[in-house]
């Protein structure tokens, strides 16, 4: 079911800085900035040779990664996204495994203009999962 990976985000107190770090020091190519009002974040993607890094931006009080970001001001992991064939057969294997998706179950349309689910970190040894439809 599991797929190659696809990105590591990283929820950041500010885009801007965080973007420059990884394209100045590092040399990475960084998209520009996208807001997500959907999912409460603005992103950009640094893109590697074999995955992304995705650098999240609370986008607003309300953005549901702003807590995490006011415990880890610094900036921290805050997902891993692996790919699948098709989301809702993997959301219907992970319900029959007794696994929690996120949000209802339903997929949403993520950064890629693809369906995305994420998965309790409780269920992944504490890591917050996202699936995206390859």
């Amino acid at each position: 079911m599991i797929g190659r990976l696809n990105h590591v985000a990283i929820a950041v107190k500010e885009l801007a800085p965080a973007a420059a770090q990884y394209r100045n020091a590092l040399g990475a190519k960084v998209s520009e900035p996208e807001p997500l009002p959907d999912h409460g974040v603005t992103v950009v993607f640094i893109t590697l040779d074999n995955a992304k890094i995705e650098l999240l931006e609370p986008l607003g009080e309300a953005s549901p990664i702003a807590d995490f970001v006011a415990r880890n001001p610094k900036g921290a992991i805050h997902h891993i996204c692996y790919e699948v064939d098709d989301i809702v057969a993997a959301r219907d294997r992970l319900h029959a495994s007794g696994a929690r998706v996120l949000g209802g179950g339903e997929p949403k349309i993520g950064a890629h203009g693809k369906p995305v689910l994420f998965l309790h970190p409780g269920d992944f040894s504490g890591t917050l999962i996202e699936l995206e439809q390859a």
